[in-house]
């Protein structure tokens, strides 16, 4: 089954920048809109940006100017810029996809995967 595995988190000072990136494997025939999400803790898991296949973002309103998001459609990867960090943006960042997998008997599976999650913590 396809996995989204992420890297680049850790621990920054108020102002500081840091880069995540999220890599899919498996039998991947096409990924459509890519996500990157974040949970604070004892809050709900919040949408932070999107881009689409095409490179179309959205970002929620408390990061846009600060963080940018790409993505390598053939390397099926997609990151997280950010710059001008807060502590506010500290919690778990997840990457998402919306993706077709092939499955074992060559059929196309809609498929909606999460990453493990990796931490961010920007202190004051």
């Amino acid at each position: 089954q396809v996995q989204l595995v992420e890297s680049g988190g850790g621990l920054v000072q108020s102002g500081g920048s840091l880069r995540l990136s999220c890599a899919a494997s498996g039998r991947i025939l096409r990924i459509d809109d890519m996500d990157w999400y974040r949970q604070a803790p004892g809050k709900e898991r919040e949408l932070v940006a999107t881009i689409s296949r095409g490179g179309t973002t959205n970002y929620v309103d408390s990061v846009k100017g600060r963080f940018t998001i790409s993505r390598d459609n053939a390397k099926n990867s997609v990151s997280l810029q950010m710059n001008s960090l807060r502590p506010e943006d500290t919690g778990v960042y997840y990457c998402h996809a919306n993706l077709l997998e092939i499955g074992s008997g060559g059929e196309y599976i809609a498929y909606k995967p999460w990453g493990q999650g990796t931490q961010v913590t920007v202190s004051s």
